[in-house]
């Protein structure tokens, strides 16, 4: 079982930044792929961005791309997400997954809100 703690929501202006930390207590944290989705009211959950356990490259939703960057501590067992000149239309609630074969974990959420 691979317990994660999301971290860092809150509510900003437009233009303006947040960094979401999420807390793995899973064992060989680097075999994990690890993602962030979110899910806004009254839409469906979407994949954000991922890095890939082997390796550690990352994927990114189109609508972030350059904007919000996906990174990890091995030793600490933390993944993070960056997310610079955030627009209202990222307000959701952002939450961690980890995967690794058939199993999968989600943390509990973390809500942004981006209004002016």
């Amino acid at each position: 079982q691979v317990q994660l703690v999301e971290s860092g929501g809150g509510s900003v202006q437009p233009g303006e930044s947040l960094r979401l930390s999420c807390a793995a207590s899973a064992n060989d944290f680097s075999t994990y792929d690890m993602s962030w989705y979110r899910q806004a009211p009254g839409k469906e959950r979407e994949l954000v961005a991922r890095i890939i356990g082997d390796g550690g490259s990352t994927r990114y939703t189109e609508s972030v791309k350059d904007r919000f960057t996906m990174s990890r501590d091995i030793a600490k067992k933390i993944v993070y997400l960056q997310m610079n000149r955030l627009k209202p239309e990222d307000t959701a609630v952002y939450t961690c997954n980890a995967r690794r074969a058939w199993a999968q974990y989600w943390g509990q959420g973390t809500q942004v809100t981006v209004s002016s």
